[in-house]
C-alpha cells in the first residue's frame, strides 16, 4: 500500500476528549508534518472554540518566528445539533462550522482528509469510522467500540476500498510494533505462521488487590480513582471492571486476524509494558514506554515512520521493577465474557458493547452496584437474536435494542 506523504492532513474526531487533546499536542509538535483540517466535538463547543483560539495564537507565534502561518482547520463539526452555538460565533472566517453527525460522516470522505483519528467515545464512533473506510481513508482507531461492534465488517470494508486501520489503543499499538519485527511477507505467509500468542497487558485498575467481597460495596469515587491513567469516566469504570480488556480482546481478534486462542491477558500494574508478542521460536518481544497516550497517537499518525514527538520518555537512571500475573477470572469475569464474545463474533460484540455503556452509566448514577455491570451485559447477550453475518444496519438496530433491554433490566 502506498504510504501517505507529509504533510498529512488530519481529521480529529472527538477533539474535546483526552485522546483528542493529546492528538492536538502531537500535531502542534510535528513542525507542520501533521496538519489539522477537521475537528469535531459532540457538544463541548466551549472547548472547541478554545482549541481554535490556541491554534490561532500558536500560528501567530510561528509566523513571527519563521514567516510561515500553518492553516487553521477548514471545518469544525458539532454532532449534537442542540449544543450551545454561541462559543463558535467568533471563529476566524476561514473555519466553517457544521452541525450533525451526517455532516461529520460526509466530511471524513473529503479529498482534503488523509487520516481520520477516530476518537469519539462509545458506539457513536462507528458510523463515522465506517464512512472514512468507505472512502478508502486511513483510520487511526482510538474508538475501540467500532471494531467491537463491527467485527469482521470493518477489515473487509478496508480491504475492499483500499482503506487502512491503524491502532491507537496503547495495547494494540504495542502489538503492531512488536509484529513489525517478525519479518513476515505475503510470499512467506505473512505474520500468522510466526505468531504463537499476543499478550495484552492490563493495569488491573483500582481494584486489582480487592477481594470479591470487597468489590460488593465499592463506590463510584473509588472506581474512578485509576492508579495510572487519566481518562474519561466511562473508560475508567471499564478499567475498574476490566471490561476495557474484554473489549480489547475483541478488538485484537479483528485488528490482527488471529484466533481467540492466541490472545492472552496479563495484569501489569506498572503500565510500562503495553503488550507483548510471543513467536513460534519462543522469543517474546515487548513494547515499553511510560503511560502516555501521545506515543501511540504519534505512532499511528506518522506510521510507518518514527518521528520525534512530545511523548514522555523512560528514565533509565532509575530502578525499574516489572510485575506480571494472570487475571483472577472469578473477581473479574469481564475477561471471560470478552473471550466468549470474540469467539462467537457476529452480533455479540455490538450487543455487549451497548449493554456495557448503559450499565456503566447506571453505576455512575447509583442505579446498579459495581459487580452487576458485567452480569447485566451477559444477561442481555444471552437474550438477543444472534446473527453470524450481520449488516451495518443490523448492528445499529441491535445496538438500540440492547440499550433499551439494559435500561429495562437496571431499572427493575
Amino acid at each position: 500500500m502506498r504510504e501517505l506523504p507529509f504533510p498529512r492532513r488530519i481529521a480529529i474526531l472527538g477533539s474535546s476528549g483526552s485522546i483528542g487533546r493529546s492528538a492536538l499536542e502531537v500535531v502542534a509538535d510535528s513542525e507542520g508534518k501533521l496538519v489539522p483540517v477537521l475537528l469535531s466535538v459532540h457538544r463541548q463547543t466551549d472547548v472547541l472554540a478554545e482549541q481554535i483560539r490556541q491554534m490561532t495564537l500558536r500560528n501567530v507565534a510561528e509566523h513571527i518566528k519563521d514567516g510561515t502561518s500553518p492553516p487553521l482547520p477548514r471545518w469544525v463539526v458539532v454532532t449534537d445539533e442542540t449544543a450551545d452555538r454561541s462559543p463558535l460565533e467568533d471563529l476566524p472566517p476561514d473555519v466553517e462550522v457544521l452541525y450533525g453527525h451526517n455532516a461529520l460522516c460526509k466530511l471524513v470522505q473529503e479529498p482534503e482528509v488523509d487520516i481520520v483519528l477516530s476518537a469519539i467515545v462509545g458506539s457513536a464512533g462507528l458510523t463515522s469510522t465506517w464512512s472514512a473506510l468507505e472512502a478508502g481513508k486511513t483510520v487511526a482507531l482510538a474508538n475501540k467500540e467500532s471494531l467491537v461492534m463491527g467485527g469482521a465488517l470493518l477489515p473487509e470494508l478496508a480491504k475492499k476500498t483500499g482503506g487502512r486501520l491503524i491502532p491507537v489503543d496503547s495495547e494494540h499499538s504495542a502489538v503492531m510494533q512488536c509484529l513489525s519485527t517478525a519479518g513476515g511477507t505475503e510470499e512467506t505467509g505473512g505474520i500468522a505462521p510466526r505468531l504463537n500468542r499476543i499478550i495484552l497487558t492490563a493495569s488491573g485498575g483500582p481494584f486489582r488487590t480487592k477481594t470479591r467481597d470487597e468489590l460488593e460495596n465499592v463506590t463510584v469515587q473509588e472506581a474512578l480513582s485509576h492508579p495510572t491513567w487519566k481518562m474519561g469516566k466511562k473508560i475508567t469504570i471499564d478499567s475498574a471492571t476490566l471490561m476495557n480488556k474484554a473489549l480489547e480482546i475483541i478488538e485484537a481478534r479483528w485488528f490482527f486476524d488471529v484466533p481467540v486462542s492466541k490472545i492472552n491477558v496479563m495484569i501489569h500494574p506498572q503500565s510500562v509494558v503495553h503488550s507483548l508478542v510471543e513467536f513460534i521460536d519462543g522469543s517474546v518481544i515487548a513494547q515499553m514506554s511510560p503511560p502516555d497516550m501521545k506515543l501511540p497517537i504519534q505512532t499511528a499518525l506518522n506510521y510507518p515512520y518514527r518521528l520525534d514527538g512530545p511523548a514522555e520518555r523512560m528514565d533509565w537512571r532509575k530502578t525499574l521493577t516489572l510485575d506480571f500475573y494472570p487475571p483472577d477470572l472469578e473477581r473479574f469475569p469481564a475477561i471471560s465474557l470478552g473471550l466468549e464474545v470474540a469467539e462467537i463474533a457476529g452480533t455479540a460484540g455490538a450487543v455487549v458493547n451497548a449493554a456495557n455503556e448503559v450499565a456503566v452509566a447506571a453505576f455512575l448514577n447509583g442505579t446498579v452496584p459495581f459487580l452487576k455491570i458485567v452480569e447485566v451485559c451477559r444477561s442481555v447477550l444471552a437474550h438477543h437474536q444472534y446473527e453470524q453475518r450481520p449488516t451495518l444496519e443490523k448492528l445499529l438496530e441491535l445496538d438500540s435494542w440492547a440499550r433499551k433491554e439494559t435500561e429495562r433490566i437496571v431499572n427493575v
